[in-house]
């Protein structure tokens, strides 16, 4: 008796594991229908996840984060020019506009208390590829320039001249943990946006800024001369540091910003190309051998099943920021990695094999098919900008600007008007001090609660 329980047990592993390869996503990264089909499943998944969370009735706000949300939206931007299925453009548009603040620079007042430069930087990021792609705007409205010109407007009077001679810090406010960093993503983000802000709306001062925040990290470890990148330093070391962790969005940010200042400066300035190249290659480490040095891997933590949400999301970027800086950059810079990224698109369409429909996917693409055991709104985000990018070559354009059919109008003031601008005043010895005495006011009171309560019980 018990050999036939076995016999039937293995059989029905053996018919889920066939099953689970029998309904991983099919993907042809030549075939632009097979990759539409591909991304419509995948974003029809991650947009379940979406609608199934908690803080549903706060539109494009995510459960235990706010900056994710952004980064979705812009993702889904993309997938809409790219394939023309519109059935997210309403979720979009209603997410975008709720969470922009009441001040038009993505910074609403409900999270605005716990919010790093880099949260808002990523709003700023959907917001300025809505206009690139000429996203629908909503009549009355801010345009989806100007709430990009927003977050600019908001970011730049946070950059600390108080030490390391300049720089965001990686938190705002002078009781957040990350209050003594600056890290590439705040940098990184705010020198991309400021780019992609030049590119389109041709005003100078944006590209003055992008030119003044890539010098500024090239002089500390955030941009080394050998094009790697460290993920933060520390103002107590006078930014002499570095936390060398290794991601993939750090470099995205970095290559597509210049991507874009290439193509603003009419490729005259060769300190962008050279950027692009230099750190390209370097980034030939998120290829491990794991994948034949052809699939992309966030190699910190995917080795190690150590991923964490929001690292789960950082291929989306890397893909499809590069894939999109294609289009303005020549060919030959992006080749190698544009043919990666469909070695990548088809293993991670083998690794989208969980879940009840055998459709869900997981993020260590490596892993080929056989499924990780992960399922997330996160990681159908990542496979979605891989698919993102391998749809680009198709369309062949964009992105637009003022000069070449953008339709967003521009507000250089955008924002401007509030008190993020303004920021925080520079961090001081007494604002330590200060914050440091209120932490133990409320230690202290929260203490004595706790005993009257136990007292009380």
């Amino acid at each position: 008796m018990k050999s036939v329980v076995l016999s039937r047990w293995l059989t029905a592993l053996s018919a889920c594991l066939l099953l689970q390869h029998v309904l991983a996503i099919e993907v042809n990264p030549d075939d632009e229908t097979s990759l539409q089909d591909a991304a419509k499943t995948v974003a029809s998944a991650m947009m379940d996840f979406y609608n199934a969370r908690d803080s549903k009735d706060i539109p494009g706000k995510m459960d235990d984060t706010w900056w994710e949300g952004g980064s979705m939206f812009m993702t889904l931007i993309q997938y809409w020019y790219l394939t023309g299925d519109d059935q997210f453009n309403d979720a979009i548009q209603e997410g975008m506009y709720w969470q922009k603040g009441e001040d038009n620079d993505f910074f609403p007042s409900n999270y605005s208390q716990y919010l790093g430069n880099d949260d808002q930087v990523f709003w700023g990021m959907a917001a300025i590829t809505a206009a690139e792609l000429n996203f629908p705007e909503r009549d009355n409205e801010p345009s989806w320039v100007s709430l990009a010109e927003g977050v600019f407007n908001g970011q730049i009077p946070r950059w600390d001249m108080t030490s390391c001679s300049g720089g965001l810090r990686w938190q705002i406010w002078p009781y957040q943990n990350g209050i003594g960093l600056k890290n590439a993503i705040s940098n990184g983000g705010l020198f991309q946006l400021s780019a992609r802000l030049a590119l389109y709306t041709k005003n100078s001062t944006y590209a003055e800024w992008a030119e003044k925040i890539w010098d500024w990290s090239a002089s500390t470890p955030l941009l080394r001369k050998t094009w790697v990148i460290a993920d933060t330093t520390s103002t107590a070391a006078n930014c002499k540091d570095h936390g060398d962790h290794q991601w993939t969005y750090n470099y995205a940010t970095y290559i597509a910003g210049a991507g874009y200042m290439h193509n603003y400066t009419n490729g005259e300035e060769s300190k962008w190309l050279e950027g692009v190249t230099g750190l390209i290659k370097t980034s030939d480490q998120f290829f491990p051998k794991s994948g034949d040095n052809q699939i992309i891997s966030d190699i910190t933590c995917e080795p190690i099943n150590k991923c964490d949400r929001n690292q789960k999301t950082f291929k989306a970027y890397f893909t499809s920021w590069l894939g999109f800086m294609s289009l303005i950059v020549p060919t030959e810079i992006t080749a190698d990695v544009m043919a990666r990224f469909k070695v990548s698109a088809v293993a991670a369409g083998q690794q989208c094999s969980g879940g009840s429909d055998g459709k869900h996917c997981g993020i260590r693409w490596t892993k080929k098919a056989e499924w990780d055991g992960t399922t997330g709104l996160e990681q159908q985000m990542s496979v979605l900008g891989v698919l993102n990018a391998n749809m680009v070559p198709f369309k062949a354009q964009g992105p637009y600007n003022a000069d070449n059919g953008g339709k967003s109008e521009s507000n250089p003031h955008g924002g401007s008007n509030t008190k993020s601008t303004v920021g925080p005043e520079p961090i001081t010895t007494g604002d330590r001090a200060g914050a440091g005495i209120l932490t133990a006011i409320f230690v202290v009171i929260w203490a004595g609660a706790v005993s009257w309560m136990i007292k009380g019980a």
